[in-house]
């Protein structure tokens, strides 16, 4: 682990605050590594820390019972993970799984409630994340419940591809299953259709996007809707 360097950070969040502010909160930041699969937070523990992905996918989880969780939301670089904190909520309900390896800006949780107490530019920048985090989870409930398994698995691929910037992704059915919260056999089903479409290639936990444009039109309505919803909620 190694101090972050102002006023460099690839966080979007982080990067949106005057320089000033930046500054004085960098003191207290440490770059940390994300290793593929850590859970950041489980339900009903204690947020000890609060993450600024700059790189990586974190999934939000909803658990629901013994190994049985669905995803409800993802963030990477334009936001913050344990951010409640900085309400007095000090407690997650959520499982954070990293479903994609990278780095973090990682801060004491008790520190950031103390930053946030005495600087007011930080609700404009946390608001706004914090709308399109809610809009995000909200659209992903219908989705769950009203969209096929083959379009939303195109959507969360789609997504997942946009965070990590790569066509070529690292998932096995046991993953995808809990991010879509499916029986495995879906999800092979489900990748069996978009392979024949020749739409992905699929072996082994390898996953390669082959024509994205495709993949989006097989995909849900979704997909564009949670894009918009962090578009407008940034828009100046």
């Amino acid at each position: 682990m190694k101090r972050a360097t102002p006023p460099e950070t690839q966080n979007r969040l982080l990067a949106a605050l005057p320089s000033r502010d930046y500054r004085r909160l960098a003191r207290h930041l440490t770059s940390v590594s994300l290793p593929l699969r850590q859970a950041l937070y489980e339900p009903g523990a204690p947020i000890r820390h609060v993450y600024f992905p700059e790189s990586g996918v974190i999934s939000l989880l909803t658990v629901v019972g013994l190994n049985k969780a669905a995803e409800v939301a993802v963030v990477c670089c334009e936001g913050v993970i344990g951010a409640s904190t900085t309400l007095g909520v000090n407690t997650s309900h959520v499982r954070a799984l990293v479903q994609g390896e990278g780095t973090a800006l990682r801060i004491e949780a008790s520190l950031l409630r103390k930053e946030f107490a005495e600087n007011g530019t930080w609700f404009r920048e946390l608001y706004r994340f914090s709308n399109a985090l809610m809009g995000q989870a909200a659209q992903t409930a219908a989705c769950n419940r009203f969209h096929t398994v083959e379009a939303r698995l195109a959507r969360w691929l789609l997504a997942t591809r946009d965070r990590v910037n790569s066509r070529h992704l690292e998932l096995t059915q046991e993953f995808l299953s809990i991010m879509l919260g499916v029986r495995r056999v879906g999800i092979t089903g489900a990748a069996m259709q978009l392979q024949k479409q020749k739409l992905i290639t699929y072996s082994r936990g390898h996953i390669q996007i082959l024509d994205p444009a495709r993949l989006e039109a097989a995909a849900c309505s979704c997909y564009g809707v949670v894009k918009d919803i962090y578009r407008l909620s940034y828009r100046k």
